[in-house]
């Protein structure tokens, strides 16, 4: 079988990509487990850090292009032996300030890719990746679980709302078998910080960690649900190899996390540091209004459970998260 992963560029994508590559196997749109023959990265830019330790694999390919393009699109999804795995989005902080390139991006290339789905003579599964900036407004709770009304405050939240109702419908009429998995914020992304407003919870461990400077700009006290990379990549090919027949009506599933403030995260950090002689970079609050007032909008913690019931594996410790990605990167 085949698999395409959109948004393969990014950190998220090369790292399902090389957990892909380890299993070997996914249940097919046929429901037998399939050998995986082919592994499509597809991405506006992709670099030779995202295909490094790759290339030897015979199974992978990739595509530059547009999301937004229907015909490239189209061209991607040319087996009825496939699985998606639609992780490409523009991010919160681009979203807010690029209203139409976000409907173009965020919503037509997703109506693009149900629609080539829709066209095979099979019924591919595809995995898309929400937010819980999906929440938001005086409606929201402190801990937001999936029965939570949806009420964003970005136009990136909006996005992903549409797009997991669009699952639904595209399920429930049969074209596919979606899955929704809605992220909280994910760390450690390695490399250099990017415009999503979540950015810094990576960076205020990255960079001390790599001996530079962080300039924070949220509170401290500010609180956070977080996942480790590991843990979405396990949890993305459990909702994948969920059976239908358990996933109900809504297949929208909010992703477990565990919830810690930034303060507390230093505070993990420090300890990580200290036991492996790892000398920290300063870390500088340096407020930024624009990225305290997205944040501010978005949930404090999530309920998991739903996911849990269905195979999803419960999240690491945020020490366990530090320790991992030490051990993976540097």
């Amino acid at each position: 079988m085949k698999v395409v992963i959109t948004g393969g560029g990014g950190f998220l994508g090369n790292q399902l990509a090389r957990q892909l590559i380890k299993r070997g196997e996914l249940t097919a749109p046929s429901g037998q487990v399939t050998v995986i023959d082919e592994i499509l990265l597809f991405d506006t830019h992709l670099s030779d850090a995202a295909k490094s330790g790759l290339e030897d694999h015979p199974q992978m390919s990739w595509v530059t292009g547009d999301i937004s393009d229907r015909d490239q699109v189209s061209s991607l999804i040319d087996r009825d032996d496939i699985s998606v795995f639609h992780l490409a989005s523009m991010v919160s902080g681009e979203c807010e300030v690029r209203f139409d390139d976000a409907l173009n991006i965020n919503l037509d290339g997703q109506r693009h890719l149900l629609e080539a789905c829709r066209a095979r003579a099979s019924t591919p599964r595809l995995v898309f990746t929400s937010s819980i900036a999906a929440f938001g407004g005086e409606v929201m709770p402190e801990t937001v679980s999936d029965s939570t009304k949806r009420t964003p405050q970005t136009t990136y939240g909006m996005t992903k709302v549409i797009g997991e109702l669009l699952i639904n419908d595209y399920s429930r009429k049969g074209f596919i078998d979606g899955r929704s998995a809605r992220l909280p914020t994910i760390i450690i992304r390695p490399g250099k910080p990017n415009t999503a407003a979540s950015s810094f919870a990576s960076g205020v461990l990255r960079e001390p960690l790599a001996g530079q400077t962080c300039e924070l700009p949220v509170d401290r006290a500010q609180l956070m649900p977080i996942l480790g990379y590991r843990d979405v990549i396990n949890s993305f090919i459990a909702l994948h190899e969920a059976k239908p027949d358990v996933l109900g009506d809504d297949r929208a599933y909010g992703l477990p996390s565990i919830q810690h403030s930034v303060a507390e995260m230093i505070e993990n950090l420090e300890e990580a540091a200290a036991s492996r002689n790892i000398t920290l970079g300063p870390i500088i609050d340096s407020p930024d209004e624009t990225i305290r007032r997205i944040v501010a909008t978005w949930p404090t913690a999530t309920d998991g459970a739903r996911a849990l019931k269905i195979g999803v594996p419960p999240p690491s410790t945020l020490m366990q998260i530090i320790d991992t990605y030490i051990d993976d990167f540097m």
